[in-house]
């Protein structure tokens, strides 16, 4: 056990002092691989149901207009499209031509209730 630590110090202070190119981006690719790996193994599957929105937003669905409603049934689709409208519209506090503003306001308050789960 011993000479394994020595072994494993004296590899890491070589490649600290000697890098290699070839080497160190073999070893970042392995890096990514098993930090993946661990990802997927350790993951809780926690995840916002996309309806869930839909469903929240459907109480105020009177002050919404049929192709509003209509592009947040699309919207709501999947957790992929919900983190991209997200991401483009609500964090970036742009305007889409497919919301009203105070409709795009309802729509990213009810998001960031939900975004640790996106």
């Amino acid at each position: 056990m011993k000479n394994l630590l020595i072994l494993i110090v004296a590899g890491a202070l070589y490649f600290h002092f000697y890098p290699n190119e070839k080497l160190n981006s073999w070893l970042s690719e392995q890096k990514t691989f098993v930090l993946g790996y661990f990802s997927d193994a350790t993951d809780t599957k926690v995840r916002l149901n996309s309806d869930k929105i839909y469903q929240d937003l459907s109480k105020d669905f009177n002050q919404f207009s049929s192709q509003e409603k209509a592009f947040i049934k699309e919207m709501t689709s999947s957790r992929q499209k919900v983190n991209d409208f997200y991401t483009q519209y609500c964090q970036a506090n742009k305007q889409t031509p497919k919301l009203h503003r105070e409709n795009l306001i309802k729509v990213c308050r009810t998001i960031t209730q939900y975004s640790n789960l996106l």
